[in-house]
């Protein structure tokens, strides 16, 4: 056995992070988990004051937020394989409408530009969208970074990776 400087001896790293990584795991697999919810429900809670609810497209936030919440619950209380399976495929959801969003929302900007400004084109018109304040261009990035969250909870997750191997 080995001495630190302050005389106490050193315990065999080896041993000890062996011991300590999955421990460690299930604590940072909580972490990323309540981190989730809390962006979730920020970002739900955000949608609902700024009434992002004028067309279907809009909807579609709304409701993966309250799916992801919902099955957020469930996994919670189950700790199920299905509600693992069920955030992972939600997530998939978030990555996909964030990138949607993030075209909407150009679109959405560029429209808005040519209407008080019908003489922009091309990089004009594409800087002028970009650096508009309505719509917030990239305000569905946080959708993605949710997704990628959520993706990154269920990555290699203990509960996913036992169901593999019972075939379930």
């Amino acid at each position: 056995m080995s001495i630190c400087q302050s005389g106490l001896p050193l315990v065999n790293n080896l041993d000890s992070t062996s011991r300590s990584q999955p421990l460690l795991v299930a604590n940072l697999r909580k972490l990323l988990l309540a981190i989730l919810a809390l962006g979730m429900m920020g970002s739900l809670t955000e949608l609902i004051l700024l009434k992002h609810s004028e067309d279907a497209y809009q909807w579609v936030p709304l409701l993966l937020l309250g799916a992801g919440l919902l099955a957020l619950a469930w996994h919670g209380l189950s700790g199920s394989a299905l509600s693992a399976r069920s955030i992972r495929w939600l997530m998939y959801g978030f990555v996909a409408a964030g990138v949607a969003g993030i075209y909407f929302h150009f679109q959405g900007s560029a429209e808005f530009k040519l209407e008080s400004q019908p003489n922009l084109s091309g990089m004009a018109l594409f800087w002028a969208a970009i650096g508009a304040k309505a719509p917030p261009l990239l305000a569905p990035g946080a959708m993605v970074q949710l997704g990628l969250l959520g993706l990154a909870y269920t990555y290699k997750h203990p509960v996913l990776h036992h169901s593999n191997e019972r075939g379930d």
